[in-house]
């Protein structure tokens, strides 16, 4: 399940006890279609006993962000975009890795959307600034916050529960839809361009 972290999501250094904890509760959702799997059942899936889990993450909120921060690091992780005007494309990546893991999208973004404490909400931001930064140099203060707020919102698993939940799309639909949206964002900004 592990893939190399790149992009979007940035991950502490865990253990390997730890990753093995995150692995086998993140299974474990996918198998039972839900974030309330004991602990009991993680730590027999990771090979370790119960006592364990708890000693690494004390809280059920504990684990439920780390493993969502693992979630978005790991198995949703993706390449660097070299540019500001890539974003559509990576969006639209995006969007079909979600709808191919439902159960582990939705964790990701319920944990972010419930505002718990320590969820990062748009952790793709900051690449959307650097990128902003060396392709547009030359937008104001305002224009610079609309772009990064609606690429923000349009690159997270967030997007893709609203278009999948309250209009019903599917997974080419969605990823059609918020690469459109991505690039009439952009389209605002095109003749900015530096030279």
């Amino acid at each position: 399940m592990g893939a190399e972290v790149t992009g979007s999501a940035a991950l502490p250094a865990l253990s390997g006890t730890q990753v093995a904890i995150l692995a086998a509760y993140a299974e474990l959702i996918e198998e039972l279609g839900s974030d309330d799997v004991s602990n009991r059942v993680i730590a027999r899936r990771a090979g370790i006993a119960e006592r364990t889990v708890f000693r690494n993450y004390p809280t059920r909120v504990d684990l439920l962000l780390a493993t969502a921060a693992w979630i978005e690091a790991t198995v949703f992780a993706r390449e660097e975009s070299h540019s500001i005007f890539d974003i559509p494309l990576a969006i639209r990546d995006a969007m079909e890795r979600y709808d191919a893991r439902p159960e582990l999208a939705h964790v990701v973004a319920e944990t972010a959307m419930r505002g718990v404490s320590g969820a990062a909400p748009s952790p793709g931001r900051a690449q959307l600034e650097r990128l902003l930064d060396a392709d547009v140099p030359s937008l104001d203060a305002a224009q610079r916050t609309a772009v990064i707020a609606a690429l923000s919102h349009l690159d997270s698993v967030g997007a893709w529960v609203t278009f999948r939940r309250e209009f019903g799309m599917d997974r080419r639909d969605i990823a059609d839809a918020a690469a459109w949206a991505a690039e009439a964002v952009l389209d605002s900004i095109r003749d900015r361009v530096a030279p």
